[in-house]
């Protein structure tokens, strides 16, 4: 596949909010996963494919999505960003929020080998 087909493929999955079908199926073993900071004990940075879906467990376990809208994929080389704008509520806390962010990710052989996530500056 190529970054583009793999791009296409994640887009459609999280559309569908098939995101562990996104890890799985698109994601290298060795992904290192680099969010903006630190949350709820996990650190920014993780490492393999069951600490990154640790983190998406953790997600699932924790938040109540209410909407979410995904744009793109914007595609370059080994390299393509999708934006995520996210409705959603934290079950403990009941925190409503709304989220938007950008992940940037990094293919190699057919698979994701690195995201990183940016969020949108207030």
């Amino acid at each position: 596949m190529s970054t583009e087909d793999v791009a296409m493929r994640l887009v459609e999955l999280c559309k569908g909010s098939e995101w562990k079908k996104a890890v799985d199926d698109l994601y290298a073993n060795d992904i290192v996963s680099v969010e903006p900071r630190e949350m709820a004990g996990l650190p920014a940075e993780m490492r393999g494919i069951d600490k990154v879906r640790g983190k998406n467990d953790w997600w699932e376990k924790n938040m109540e999505v209410h909407d979410s809208k995904i744009s793109g994929p914007f595609v370059a080389g080994d390299t393509f960003v999708v934006r995520f704008d996210i409705d959603a509520t934290d079950r403990n806390s009941k925190e409503r929020m709304h989220m938007s962010e950008v992940g940037i990710y990094t293919v190699k052989d057919d698979k994701v080998v690195r995201e990183k996530f940016l969020p949108l500056a207030e």
